[in-house]
């Protein structure tokens, strides 16, 4: 186990924290810009994961289990709520956010939160499952397969429906003027309506709803693909496991 790393001599003026791990533990700049990035480093117990952040007398450690390959990209699924701006769903996304049931084995880096892309928009005025990755294997996926993902929605209604108005939905029909392609529909409950459908061209579940009778009160994505929300309340997030497909 490494011992608390602090300066051999008092310092007089500010230095890099890489140029400091340097000196104390013999590395190149290289690895100490990667062990300090890794959140493997801290100054006075805290993680600091910039490298030109500058240190006097304060005392840096190296973490015992400090790892020096290089990280490898995330995907963070956030569940939005239902009320909230798609377009701002990154500011919900912090380490106080993550959800509780999923904060074991992990470690929320500075770095997990930069160069965020997203695929796969939400249907106008739904909440639930948004993705946003690091990863241009993940972002390429999404993107060339959307057609083949199945996304699952569970839609709060109102309103009586139309004689025969789940196999309309079901088999796609025209609404004014418009080719509505088919779904799977089903209802879960007196007046919840799940919705399971191929990259759904926007507002074909309002569309949907409304072709049959139906007002929307409310509408959540809880799946894409393989990969569901789990236990998340709105406005948390988490990681995307290993061995999870979409």
């Amino acid at each position: 186990m490494r011992s608390p790393l602090c300066p051999a001599n008092a310092m007089t003026d500010p230095i890099r924290l890489s140029k400091r791990l340097i000196e104390l533990v013999g590395c190149s700049r290289r690895e100490a810009e990667l062990y300090i990035e890794g959140g493997w480093v801290t100054v006075d117990g805290t993680v600091v994961e910039e490298p030109q952040f500058k240190v006097l007398d304060e005392k840096v450690e190296l973490l015992p289990d400090a790892d020096l390959s290089k990280a490898d990209p995330v995907t963070l699924l956030l569940n939005l709520p239902v009320a909230a701006n798609p377009d701002t769903a990154l500011q919900l996304i912090s380490p106080a956010s993550l959800s509780s049931e999923h904060r074991e084995g992990t470690r929320p880096l500075k770095g997990h939160f930069a160069r965020l892309d997203s695929a796969l928009p939400l249907q106008s005025g739904a909440g639930g499952l948004l993705v946003f990755t690091q990863d241009w294997r993940t972002l390429r996926k999404l993107t060339d397969d959307a057609g083949k993902l199945e996304q699952e929605y569970v839609v709060e209604v109102s309103g009586e429906i139309a004689p025969h108005g789940l196999n309309r939905m079901n088999q796609g029909q025209l609404y004014k003027g418009q080719s509505l392609a088919p779904v799977k529909a089903s209802w879960q409950s007196e007046n919840r309506l799940r919705l399971a459908v191929k990259n759904p061209a926007p507002g074909l579940i309002a569309n949907l709803c409304a072709s049959v009778g139906l007002t929307i009160i409310s509408m959540k994505r809880l799946r894409i693909g393989g990969v569901s929300l789990r236990k998340m309340d709105p406005g948390h997030w988490r990681y995307l496991a290993a061995g999870e497909k979409f």
